[in-house]
C-alpha cells in the first residue's frame, strides 16, 4: 500500500506533527552566525518528508503553512524595514514562497523504491536552491542600505546568504540522506526500508553506524563553518578554517569512523552466524 492510500485523517494528523517537528527544529540553533542567520538541524527536513510521501500539491500547501509559522517567529525582522512594499516583498520572499517552495521535495520520486536515497536527495538539493533563491533576492532588493550594502547589493546578498545556506544544505544532506536509506518514506505506514531477510539481524547495528557517522558529519560542518562568515562584513571569509578547532574535529571524526567500522564489522558476524 503507497502512501497514497492513506486517509485524509491520518495525512492531516501526519502532517501536523512533521510541521510542528520543523518548527521546533527552526528554533535550534546549530550554528547562530555572528553576522546573522543560523544553521539548524535539518529543519526543512520534515517538510521535504511530507512532500515526498504525499505529493507536490500538498507538499506546496504544508510548505505554504509552515512559511506562515516562520513568519510570525521571524516577526522581529518587520521592524527592520519600512513602506508597505518593502513588508510585502519581505514576507513573500523571505518567508512565504522560501518556504512553500519546500513543497518540490518530492518531485524527484519514482515508483522504484530503491531509488528512493537518489531521489530525495535531488529533492533537498532542488527545495535548498528555491530557498536560496527567495533569500538572495530579498536580500538584494528589501534588505539593501539596511544590512546589506546598497552598492552592489546582489553580489553581497549571494555570498551572505551562502554563508548560512551552505551548511544548512550540508547538514540536511547528510541526516536526509541516511533517513532515506533507513526508512520508506513511500509506504503507508513509514517503516524500515526493505533489504534483505539475512540482514535483519544487524539492521540495529548498521542503524547505529549511520547515526554515529551523520552526527560526526554534522558536528564537523557547525564546526567549520561557524568561523566562516566575517563577523565584520557579514560576507564569506575562507581565513576563518584557520580558526575552527580542527583538534576536536579530527578527534570526533576518527573516533566515529572507528567505531562506525567496528559495527559494521560485528554486524557482518550477526549476519554470518544467524544465516
Amino acid at each position: 500500500m503507497s502512501s497514497k492510500n492513506v486517509s485524509m485523517t491520518q495525512r492531516l494528523v501526519l502532517s501536523a506533527m512533521l510541521i510542528a517537528i520543523a518548527a521546533v527544529l527552526s528554533i535550534i540553533k546549530v550554528i547562530d552566525l555572528p553576522y546573522g542567520g543560523s544553521v539548524t538541524p535539518a529543519s526543512m527536513l520534515p517538510l521535504v518528508i511530507i512532500a515526498y510521501r504525499f505529493g507536490t500539491p500538498w507538499g506546496l500547501l504544508c510548505g505554504f503553512v509552515y512559511g506562515i509559522i516562520q513568519l510570525f517567529l521571524g516577526m522581529d525582522n518587520f521592524s527592520y524595514v519600512t513602506g508597505a512594499a518593502s513588508v510585502i516583498a519581505l514576507a513573500i520572499f523571505d518567508y512565504l514562497l522560501a518556504f512553500t517552495g519546500l513543497g518540490f521535495g518530492g518531485i524527484f520520486r519514482k515508483k522504484d523504491s530503491s531509488s528512493q536515497p537518489a531521489a530525495f536527495v535531488s529533492g533537498i538539493l532542488l527545495v535548498s536552491l528555491i530557498r536560496y533563491l527567495c533569500h538572495v533576492i530579498s536580500g538584494a532588493t528589501v534588505w539593501a542600505g539596511l544590512s546589506v550594502p546598497t552598492a552592489d547589493a546582489l553580489r553581497y546578498s549571494v555570498i551572505y546568504n551562502a554563508t548560512y545556506m551552505l551548511p544548512e544544505l550540508l547538514v540536511l544532506l547528510i541526516i536526509g540522506f541516511y533517513l532515506s536509506k533507513t526508512f520508506d518514506f513511500g509506504s503507508a505506514q513509514l517503516k524500515l526500508a526493505a533489504r534483505d531477510e539475512s540482514d535483519s539481524a544487524g539492521r540495529p547495528l548498521a542503524i547505529a553506524a549511520g547515526l554515529l557517522l551523520a552526527g560526526a558529519g554534522v558536528f564537523d560542518v557547525a564546526a567549520i563553518f561557524s568561523k566562516l562568515q566575517n563577523a565584520e562584513t557579514g560576507e564569506f571569509d575562507i581565513t576563518g578554517f584557520s580558526q575552527a578547532p580542527w583538534l576536536w574535529i579530527a578527534i570526533i571524526s576518527v573516533i566515529a569512523i572507528v567505531v562506525a567500522v567496528a559495527l559494521l564489522i560485528l554486524r557482518k558476524k550477526v549476519i554470518k552466524k544467524a544465516a
